[in-house]
């Protein structure tokens, strides 16, 4: 996958699983295009892709109630207070969940064609919820180890945060790239053993369909981006979700 400080451009006959050369897909995508406007319409729909993530992280702890990693990773996800201070959105040590930071960022300032992006909101969680509860759960592994952060890392390429709400959600990207990434304590380590395969796929196509829906302009062409090695962490086997162990 690109690394947290290079996106990657890389062919599919490298990939182990579908469902990562979406993940490429998205990464190469013309973020430097999107306007200042269409920030915060990303911002719109990353929304629900975070109520969706906070959901399947509940499900991927009723699954696997004894897993030390996922207690701990939920509890930094969720009634947390890593996001605080922000001006405007959270007080000092004040705790809430990440998808309720996204809600109050975007209350700052109106959005585009919001209700058309509600309407699209909701048709996304209606499909993410139609999905097997243990693929759901399943879908951590990729989101936490190198798939959002990568992502992320291309969303950053925009060239305009102008704005409240385009401030808070830069700093809401900047920081899970630091959660997601940290070495041996990050997000990535705690959910790895999840393992990942091709299940999870209509969640990744789903996000990806979301954000055209918000910017159509990244459906347009992406400039060429260097190739780096391959991320052998996303070819971890899954431990069985099947099971309350």
């Amino acid at each position: 996958m690109c690394k947290a400080d290079h996106p990657v451009h890389r062919s599919d006959a490298r990939r182990e699983f579908v469902f990562e050369s979406v993940i490429d897909q998205i990464c190469q995508m013309p973020w430097e295009k999107i306007s200042n406007a269409e920030v915060l319409r990303i911002a719109k729909v990353y929304y629900y892709f975070s109520i969706q993530f906070r959901e399947n992280l509940a499900i991927a702890c009723q699954l696997l109630p004894r897993d030390e990693n996922l207690k701990k990773l939920y509890r930094e996800e969720c009634n947390t207070d890593n996001l605080s201070p922000f001006p405007g959105i959270t007080g000092v040590g004040e705790r809430i969940n990440h998808d309720e930071f996204m809600k109050r960022l975007l209350l700052i300032q109106p959005v585009q064609q919001e209700e058309i992006l509600e309407q699209a909101g909701r048709r996304y969680l209606q499909k993410v919820r139609e999905i097997d509860e243990s693929l759901r759960a399943q879908s951590i592994a990729s989101y936490e180890d190198g798939g959002l952060s990568n992502i992320f890392t291309a969303m950053l390429r925009a060239p305009e945060w102008q704005g409240r709400g385009q401030e808070a959600f830069r700093f809401f990207l900047e920081e899970h790239i630091k959660f997601d990434t940290d070495d041996g304590e990050g997000h990535g380590a705690l959910s790895r053993h999840l393992g990942r395969d091709d299940g999870i796929l209509p969640l990744w196509t789903a996000f990806k369909e979301i954000l055209l829906t918000a910017a159509p302009i990244l459906a347009e062409a992406a400039p060429n981006i260097e190739p780096t090695r391959h991320d052998p962490a996303f070819h971890q086997s899954a431990v069985s979700l099947n099971s309350s162990s």
